[in-house]
This record gives C-alpha cells, structure tokens and sequence, in this order.
C-alpha cells in the first residue's frame, strides 16, 4: 500500500470522526443524522452532473448499498442517543473491520494474510477492552447497555455497506458519481421519512442548524469518497481496517470537545485497537 493512499485514508478517517462528533453534538440525534445527511445529499446533487457517472453494472452494488446505510443512520443515532461517542464509536467502527476480514476471501476473492490475523486479533481484544471498562454508574447502565448493543448491530451494517461498495466501486469505473449517488439516494430516503412522519419538529429543530448539515455532509462524502477511491487501489480488508484509526481522533474529539472522560483502561483499549489495524496495514 503506497504512502499516498495511507494518508488519504488517515484523512478521511479523521474527517469520519468529525462528522460523528456534528450529529452526537445537539439534543436530537437523529435530527442531526437527517440534517447531515441531507447537507451530503445537497452537496452530491449539485456536484454529479458535472462528474463522470458509474457504469450500468455497478448500480445493485449502490441500491444495496443505499438500503444498508439509511438502516446503518438510524442505528448511529441510536447508540449516539444512548451513550457516550467515546463508548459507541469504537465499538461500531472497531468490530466492522474483522467482519470485513472474514468474509473479504469468499465474497471479494482477498485471502487474509497469517500476520493480518494478528492485528485483527489486536483490534478484536481491543474492542473487548472498551465494552468491559465501561464507566457507566448504576443509573446509566442500561443506557451504556443498550448503546452498545445498538453499536454492535451497527457494525454488521457498516461490514455489509464495506464489502458491497468494495465491490460496487471497481465495477463503476466512477468512485466520485459512485459515492455521490450513494449520499444522496440516501439523504432522499431519510428525508422522505421525516416528511411523512416529524415535518414540523425537523425544520423547527434545524432553524439555524444548516451550516453544521453542509459542514457535516461534506465531510461524510469526502470520508467515504476518499476510503472507496483507496479501495481501488488496495485490498478492502486493509483499507476498511486502516480507516478506523478513526477510533484515535473520536477519542481526541469526545474528550476535548465534547467533554467526555475517558479513563485509563478504555485509553488503552482504544491504543490496543488502533495498534491492531496499523498491523494490519503494515501486513
């Protein structure tokens, strides 16, 4: 893997955690979601005419693939309604990589080195750390409960959207119009959702929000623009596993931002797993 796509990935990783932090930031997650998804959308629909666009055999890959994100929206801000960033995110971005890993040979034809295993291995023990290590007070345990259980469902859904797109993405022959479409079929789903059912509630909620949807959308296509334009260029597994040392700059985000505390024990499970997918780079 070439040094130019380690850094576009650690880029996007870094721009993940930031549009994570735009939705977990405000009192209705799932406003936040629509409101960051429908910045994503504007943005694509605005952009795709102007790009070239996926070729005719690639679009199943994007319509399965828009049908697992719109549920994968609905369950991060679930888990974002629930807990802490500092608790769900590396749970959900964590566990993906190695579902990823375990069907990447018989779906996607790319066998998973001995040493690779190791640093899944890293990421796995990693994760388990920060589901233990919880700091959640008798009060709040079930809250910390339920967001990790909706952050371990999330991460089937992000494994599924990976694998699809892995595949969908070298099939177009247009990673931009491939991951733009995806954004905003998306943003049409979610937003025809919130027509029908909070109308009122959403455009009083966003009054003044809109800024933080472009800003956020923009950095959620780039992020995934920038990951699914990197799996062209190398194994899904490796890509999808290196981008979640996105796990290192949510940390950083919920601690000095969002004011989260992150006690020792979770620090270090969170290292553990960020060590696991540098293996996994490097393999």
């Amino acid at each position: 893997m070439s040094g130019l796509v380690v850094l576009v990935v650690l880029f996007a990783a870094f721009l993940h955690a930031a549009w994570n932090a735009a939705i977990k930031v405000g009192v209705n997650k799932y406003f936040n979601t629509v409101l960051v998804t429908s910045g994503a959308g504007l943005v694509c629909a605005l952009v795709l005419p102007f790009v070239r666009q996926p070729a005719f055999e690639s679009w199943v890959f994007m319509l399965a693939s828009v049908a697992l994100q719109v549920v994968y929206f609905y369950l991060l801000a679930a888990a974002y309604r629930h807990g802490d960033m500092s608790q769900a995110y590396p749970i959900m971005r964590g566990t993906a990589p190695l579902l990823v890993a375990l069907v990447s040979g018989s779906v996607i034809g790319e066998a998973v080195p001995a040493l690779r295993w190791l640093g899944l291995g890293m990421l796995v023990l990693g994760i388990l750390g920060l589901s233990l290590t919880g700091q959640a007070t008798t009060e709040d345990r079930p809250q910390a409960i339920s967001s990790r259980g909706f952050a371990l469902l999330n991460a089937c859904f992000i494994a599924g959207y990976t694998v699809v797109d892995g595949i969908g993405v070298r099939k177009s022959g247009a990673p931009a119009a491939y991951t733009m479409w995806i954004f905003l079929l998306t943003a049409l789903v979610l937003v025809a959702v919130i027509m029908l059912r909070d109308r009122q509630e959403f455009f009083a909620y966003t009054r003044g929000k809109y800024l933080l949807g472009i800003a956020g959308g923009t950095a959620s296509v780039a992020s995934y623009g920038l990951a699914l334009w990197a799996m062209t260029l190398a194994p899904v597994a490796a890509i999808a596993a290196l981008r979640e040392t996105s796990i290192l700059f949510a940390t950083g985000i919920a601690v000095w931002i969002l004011h989260e505390k992150i006690s020792a024990q979770r620090l270090a499970a969170i290292l553990l797993a960020v060590a696991g997918a540098i293996v996994i780079r490097y393999t």
